[in-house]
């Protein structure tokens, strides 16, 4: 028996031939890669030695940032160190004890200060210390003569190689009891200073500290975004009367704002971390009522005390807090127009 062939229209056929093939009686649609794009294999081939360059550094990372992370179960148990020699054994026989920890927590007034000592640094910090990098960036970045820029540069960024015991011992020797300023008071008749060991002070000699030794890394990041900015703007704004502020003010400035609104967000980030080291190292000479943050609240309880998973919980409600403050800095950035850590 024959049978008769109707032909199809091209409409017809062209419509069918791009239908896809349904499978299991679900219809896949595979997302075309766009004409000269390559494909995984071979972007992996081509950047393989990019690759292998970063590896090291993400190893790292998992290493001492990503799997100590598993260690905060901690938190919710009172956990014993002694129990074994193998840190995972311990973790797995000390007892569960819930959101105890996290209860003493909220109920420490020892907590409550260091929480309200570290959000007082960081705001002296993100005022007096922020604008400090701009502002030497824009006067190097004006200086005409590159060797004077290039040693300017230089002697501004040296104090960030130095160690903290550097730092405040640096400090000690100029503000101390003993040091040049009480020298000069003293010989002029007026009383000596002590400012290293005055409480009242210590968070502005903090903040201080935290200026002249890493200023100078501030600097190289704005001068790095000083130079993407085209001399072409420069000179058209002065064909246009601006004179040297209107141009700071138009041109430059917004050059800066995504670079500033970037650093902005991962300050506020790390607004509850104001410097453990520096802060540790003086401790004792002012009190823990003065120079107590969370940083060194969470090595006290953890390792002089031995209270582990206190000290774990604290360090816990301060990572989570510590998020939500780089969710909600990168929203505002969004919102402002910039990219900040990441885009929408």
């Amino acid at each position: 028996m024959s049978h008769s062939t109707v032909p199809r229209s091209g409409t017809e056929a062209d419509t069918t031939g791009t239908t896809p093939v349904a499978s299991g009686g679900a219809t896949r649609a595979r997302r075309a890669r766009p004409p000269g794009e390559p494909g995984l294999r071979h972007r992996l081939r081509r950047d393989r030695v990019l690759l292998l360059m970063t590896l090291p550094a993400v190893v790292l990372v998992l290493l001492f940032n990503y799997i100590p992370i598993l260690g905060n179960v901690v938190a919710f148990q009172e956990y014993d160190p002694y129990v074994s020699d193998n840190g995972i054994v311990s973790i797995l026989h000390s007892p569960w004890v819930g959101l105890e920890n996290f209860q003493r927590i909220f109920e420490d007034s020892a907590f409550w200060g260091a929480v309200r000592n570290t959000l007082v640094l960081f705001v002296l910090q993100l005022v007096l210390y922020f604008p400090v990098p701009i502002a030497l960036a824009l006067l190097i970045n004006s200086v005409v003569r590159p060797r004077i820029r290039a040693i300017s540069q230089a002697v501004l960024y040296l104090p960030h190689f130095f160690s903290w015991v550097l730092v405040i011992a640096v400090f000690q020797q100029l503000f101390g009891g003993a040091g040049l300023l009480s020298q000069l008071l003293r010989q002029h008749g007026y009383d000596g200073l002590d400012i290293m060991t005055d409480p009242a002070t210590f968070k502005f000699l903090v903040t201080a500290q935290s200026v002249w030794k890493d200023a100078g890394w501030g600097i190289i990041v704005f001068l790095a975004a000083l130079a993407s900015v085209s001399p072409d703007l420069y000179e058209a704004a002065a064909m246009d009367g601006a004179n040297r502020w209107r141009r700071m003010w138009h041109v430059t400035l917004p050059a800066l704002r995504p670079v500033i609104a970037l650093l902005l967000v991962l300050r506020v980030g790390d607004a509850l971390t104001v410097g453990f080291e520096q802060i540790l190292l003086q401790r004792d000479a002012v009190g823990p009522g003065a120079a107590e943050v969370l940083d060194t609240f969470v090595w006290w309880n953890g390792v002089r005390n031995q209270d582990f998973g206190y000290a774990a919980a604290a360090g816990l409600v301060k990572g989570v807090v510590s998020l939500g403050l780089v969710l909600a800095a990168n929203k505002v950035a969004h919102l402002m127009g910039e990219q900040g850590v990441y885009r929408k």
